[in-house]
């Protein structure tokens, strides 16, 4: 054997136990604990002594404490408060008076009526029909509604002197009209004007006049789009309205005014016309009315001294006849004095 043969040295290492995490446990219930102190220090600090008082009443009796009705019997001005947040309750939807129903739709009719207006004036501006003639053009409102007034001039008038035809503009400006105003439920009055100038013939006056250049107007909307059911009143009113009081043989007193109603001044106007017992369809067509049957019964009724009685039983034939609603006969220009 060799005398130099390696010595080999086992060596074992021994490690210590291990402790485990309860230490932990016991320092967290500490930590805890020691929070909680610091924290009544800090709200016994920050109480006053009602609070106090209010905290000792509690812990000596809390039963008989709640009993008093404290919801919250320690309230430190941060604690959280029960709110109670009762439900809704549905109310039934009150009934409008019929006033205040009446007031609204008189509102809303009137919004409507400004719309137009607005409508026209922007048309009158736009369209090269209308705006030749903007300054004989007139817009308002009034009581019964929205009045469009087509007036005459001294060098352009709508008809020819003592004529119930319309001038071709005129009829063209009734057409560009009527294409906007058909748009509207409104019911229209339409009214002939003429100026004081009394008229040339005995029989054919200007109340004739009128009604005839208001109803050549009527036909003209109607031709524009606006419906027949639509005209509520065609009349003649002569110069018993005018334009410019101050001056009655103004060209401005002889015009055509076109009234776009109110839904109330549209009522009045159908029961002032209704008689009792007509229906609703009779009481529903326009009221055209023709002055010169009032004419014809002036005269029956109070006839002229001087006539004889011949000349009441023409009259009296006349209306019996109706021969009032033929067309009046062709004007000839040296009848007229206007």
């Amino acid at each position: 054997m060799e005398e130099n043969q390696p010595v080999i040295v086992r060596r074992i290492k021994r490690y210590a136990p291990h402790h485990g995490g309860a230490w932990k446990v016991a320092f967290a219930d500490f930590a805890t604990a020691m929070m909680a102190f610091f924290l009544v220090l800090w709200l016994s600090a920050s109480t006053s002594q009602e609070q106090k008082e209010a905290i000792e009443g509690y812990f000596k009796d809390p039963v008989g404490y709640l009993d008093g009705g404290a919801a919250n019997p320690i309230d430190l001005g941060g604690s959280p408060t029960v709110v109670v947040i009762e439900a809704p309750q549905h109310k039934q939807p009150e009934e409008l008076k019929e006033d205040v129903i009446d007031q609204l739709a008189e509102s809303l009719e009137e919004k409507r009526l400004r719309e137009l207006m607005s409508s026209l004036q922007e048309k009158i501006d736009q369209s090269s029909t209308l705006r030749d003639f903007k300054d004989q053009l007139l817009l308002d409102i009034t009581e019964e509604g929205l009045r469009i007034q087509i007036v005459d001039q001294s060098k352009r008038p709508m008809f020819d002197s003592g004529s119930s035809e319309l001038k071709a503009y005129s009829e063209n400006i009734l057409i560009e009209l009527a294409r906007t105003i058909s748009q509207v439920p409104n019911k229209l009055s339409i009214t002939g004007h003429t100026d004081a100038q009394p008229y040339g013939r005995e029989d054919y006056s200007n109340w004739e006049l009128s009604s005839d250049r208001a109803n050549a107007a009527r036909r003209a909307l109607l031709e524009g789009g606006v419906s027949d059911r639509q005209v509520s009143r065609v009349v003649g009113l002569a110069s018993s309205v005018l334009f410019d009081k101050d001056n009655p043989y103004a060209p401005v007193n002889r015009r055509i005014a076109i009234i776009v109603l109110y839904k109330y001044a549209e009522d009045k106007i159908t029961r002032n016309a209704s008689q009792a017992g007509d229906s609703e369809d009779d009481a529903a067509k326009p009221a055209i009315q023709f002055d010169r049957a009032r004419d014809v019964t002036r005269k029956v009724i109070s006839p002229d001294p001087a006539k004889t009685p011949k000349d009441k039983d023409k009259a009296m034939k006349s209306l019996e006849e109706g021969s009032w609603f033929d067309e009046a006969d062709k004007v000839d220009s040296g009848d007229v004095t206007w």
